[in-house]
């Protein structure tokens, strides 16, 4: 069955809700929904209290160290940690309390080849029990397409059941973030929702347009109970007003 999985994006050292297509490095900032006067903290404080399991931590670019370490801290070992993550550094942020580390940029060159041996490494370096795979992408004439570089920059490798076969032996579970619509609070992916059920061989969450709890009934039913669900703008815990927080954790409840 769906479960409701939590998130807490970090971009400039503050806790916010952004439209994710809007993430730009040059020019004017990305398009903010919701920014926190609560520290990373309180948030995965939260989390932990009403015991949900397998969130993650983004940092969206630079200046968000200490805060997703505050989060770390709050919720050891249930959180994942995702944003600036390579072989260099995989390590340390286990170490920091994270329970996965979420790589995508890294497993590309600047271009957007996919480096198989880089992510062997990775696994090498921490096990493949450790590590989460994003492949966050937007849709293409073929379908859709890994996107990275904080999902400004289109890489060679698809997202379908092809790839996701291929990348299995080395990760415990993905990530994916339906780009073209985070944020936006307009309705899910559902075809991608589908794509990614039908293939249901390892954990999968799926992020991107939920806004109401129809929304997460769908993912349930697309998905066919194989893929998981985190909420960020439309949430109120966010400042949003189509999904309750208290709602999502007793939605979890049920599958106790």
């Amino acid at each position: 069955m769906t479960k409701f999985r939590p998130c807490i994006d970090l971009h400039q050292g503050k806790v916010k809700q952004i439209v994710g297509g809007s993430l730009r490095d040059t020019g004017a900032g990305p398009t903010e929904n919701f920014v926190s006067d609560r520290p990373a903290g309180w948030f995965a404080e939260r989390f932990r209290e009403d015991n949900l399991t397998g969130g993650h931590v983004i940092k969206l670019g630079p200046g968000n160290d200490a805060a997703a370490r505050e989060a770390l801290a709050a919720w050891r070992g249930g959180l994942q940690i995702g944003g600036g993550i390579g072989v260099e550094n995989a390590a340390e942020w286990l170490d920091a309390g994270a329970s996965h580390v979420i790589v995508t940029s890294a497993l590309f060159d600047a271009e957007g080849k996919f480096l198989e041996e880089t992510l062997a490494a990775l696994v090498r370096a921490i096990g493949k029990e450790r590590l989460v795979i994003d492949l966050s992408c937007r849709r293409t004439a073929d379908g859709w397409t890994v996107a990275m570089n904080r999902w400004q920059t289109l890489t060679n490798l698809r997202v379908d059941h092809a790839t996701l076969d291929r990348l299995l032996p080395f990760c415990d579970e993905f990530l994916i973030h339906a780009a073209d619509v985070e944020g936006l609070c307009g309705g899910i992916d559902a075809e991608l929702v589908e794509l990614l059920g039908n293939w249901g061989k390892y954990p999968v969450t799926y992020a991107g347009g939920a806004a109401t709890m129809a929304d997460l009934r769908l993912v349930e039913q697309a998905g066919r109970g194989r893929v998981d669900v985190t909420v960020g703008s439309a949430l109120d815990l966010f400042g949003g007003n189509g999904l309750v927080y208290s709602e999502l954790v007793r939605w979890n409840g049920r599958l106790a």
